[in-house]
């Protein structure tokens, strides 16, 4: 059917770009009507497989469409491939270890390795949490073009709350995030669990997208003789998240 192919068209263009596109731009490249394009955007925007950024005119990829790449990851390469290296991070740091990937506004955890005498997490694989909340989603956001994070993040009715602390607006998020850019990995202290701070780094796919994010979880106030410190944690975190990327590139 016309309408259908033309759909997936629109849909794999947009998936395609570093961020959002304008409809006229979608419609010039693809050699749809305009008014076709404004048709199936209005559609797909219903069902939350794209969003429209008002103040910029431009239409980017919705949380619909964020969990169909999510379902594919889960079922196979990223996990499959990621679960030895997340297993040697934990072996290597001492600390517990998961791999995740964005679905929307949350992570999906996809592999965790718990480190023995180590406290409970709650990102056991299948679990959801607040991307902004957490190490591997700052990760990813920080990866992401800016206006596929305010597409994501409009006002402070997107951000959800665990424990009293983290970015709750707009602008809160975009430090965190510019810090995150800074350092080359993000960090997270009690915003999803008091007591537990984590550390995540981006896996970029072959054309530099945020595919997903490694982490290193431990409890806050350890005995400094008894793990790493932080900077030696990001380090395992960089070496395991490049060796991911390299063998899913």
């Amino acid at each position: 059917m016309p309408a259908a192919d033309q759909t997936l068209r629109i849909l794999s263009f947009l998936a395609r770009q570093r961020g959002p596109a304008a409809a006229q731009a979608i419609a010039t490249q693809l050699g749809i009507p305009r008014s076709t394009v404004y048709h199936l955007l209005g559609t797909l925007a219903a069902h939350g497989f794209v969003v429209h950024v008002p103040a910029e005119r431009r239409w980017g990829l919705g949380t619909a469409a964020f969990e169909l790449a999510g379902g594919y990851a889960r079922q196979q390469p990223l996990a499959r491939l990621g679960r030895p290296l997340v297993a040697g991070l934990a072996d290597r740091a001492g600390e517990s270890a998961h791999l995740a990937v964005m679905t929307g506004r949350d992570v999906l955890y996809i592999v965790e390795e718990r480190a023995p005498r180590r406290p409970a997490l709650v990102t056991d694989v299948g679990v959801r949490l607040p991307a902004h909340l957490t190490a591997t989603g700052r990760a990813m956001l920080a990866a992401m073009p800016g206006e596929q994070v305010r597409a994501l993040y409009p006002d402070r009715s997107a951000f959800a709350d665990r424990t009293g602390r983290g970015p709750a607006t707009p602008r809160e998020l975009r430090d965190v995030l510019r810090e995150a850019r800074a350092r080359g990995y993000a960090v997270e202290d009690g915003e999803v669990t008091l007591g537990l701070r984590s550390i995540g780094v981006v896996v970029r796919d072959h054309a530099g997208w945020p595919a997903a994010a490694i982490a290193v979880t431990w409890p806050d106030g350890a005995d400094p003789g008894a793990r790493a410190d932080a900077e030696r944690l990001a380090a395992l975190v960089a070496d395991a998240a490049t060796e991911l990327a390299r063998r899913i590139a």
